[in-house]
């Protein structure tokens, strides 16, 4: 009896997790830690499942040393502070803080030299932030994160990307596995006085792996990780621009067309004709 009691409590405690994950799913990104913590307020036992699941915006903050900006996430942090990846310094102050050892910090280095070159090429602007750390023998991972916000006098906006890296050299030394997992939240919001407000946000996470060739320098890992890195925000960038962004597009089409109907409706029908034409002629081949 006390077996099955707990056999129910934890089917009904994975059921609470997987409500409260897609409840936040359907949230405003922009809210996501009001909204985190009023759902932790609800379900206090889900607290460290929801931390530990639920992708937050990046928040920033300078390093006092180099006056360089940089990210703040679970990867970077040890108790209440932060290393930042420009001094390898810990903020505010801890004695004996999680350090990457001498190999990644050099990898972390190249890494954060090269998404800088990359954050300007495709942001413009932003923040650009990379931390790596020691698995076991011939693993290690990493973390890629950019953030841009833009507050313009019509729009406010927010870009977050997390990109997770595990690396799996093998063959020795000859190629690696690479597996990353990224997601990026999206947010913006119309800011014109005399509008009524409207937020179009979410967010979108892939997951690919990839076997590729390596050489003895470090700095080919960096090369495969930004191929993939940019690949899946281009990738991602046209999901969320088709998704988003077209399906608002065709409700408001379908609220209030820019032409007058009948217009519409031949301009329909001649798409319909030329796609008839082309299906008979290509069966007629």
């Amino acid at each position: 009896s006390s077996y099955r009691s707990s056999g129910i409590n934890a089917e009904y405690g994975e059921q609470q997790l997987d409500c409260a994950l897609d409840l936040m799913r359907r949230l405003p990104p922009q809210n996501i830690d009001k909204n985190l913590s009023d759902l932790i307020d609800l379900v206090p036992d889900l607290c460290e499942d929801l931390l530990s699941s639920i992708d937050q915006p990046l928040k920033v903050a300078k390093d006092p040393k180099t006056n360089k900006d940089y990210l703040l996430c679970d990867y970077n942090r040890d108790g209440d502070s932060y290393r930042s990846p420009w001094s390898n310094e810990f903020f505010p102050h801890i004695e004996d803080g999680s350090a990457p050892s001498d190999r990644m910090r050099g990898i972390e280095k190249q890494a954060n030299q090269a998404f800088d070159v990359y954050r300007e090429q495709y942001f413009d602007g932003g923040i650009s932030s990379c931390y790596f750390w020691d698995e076991e023998p011939g693993r290690f991972s990493g973390a890629i994160l950019i953030k841009k916000t833009s507050d313009g006098q019509k729009f406010r906006s927010s870009w977050d990307s997390i990109h997770v890296i595990e690396v799996h050299e093998k063959g020795a030394g000859r190629n690696a596995h690479y597996k990353l997992i990224s997601t990026v939240m999206l947010w913006l919001q119309n800011t014109r006085t005399g509008f009524e407000n409207m937020d179009l946000g979410g967010s979108l996470s892939r997951q690919v792996e990839k076997d590729l060739p390596m050489t003895s320098d470090n700095f080919s890992h960096i090369v495969n990780i930004g191929g993939m890195v940019e690949k899946m925000e281009n990738n991602i960038r046209s999901v969320l621009e088709t998704v988003y962004f077209g399906r608002t597009l065709d409700l408001l089409n379908d609220i209030r067309s820019l032409v007058d109907l009948e217009s519409k409706k031949a301009h329909d029908e001649l798409n319909k004709g030329i796609a008839n034409a082309i299906k008979d002629r290509t069966s007629g081949n």
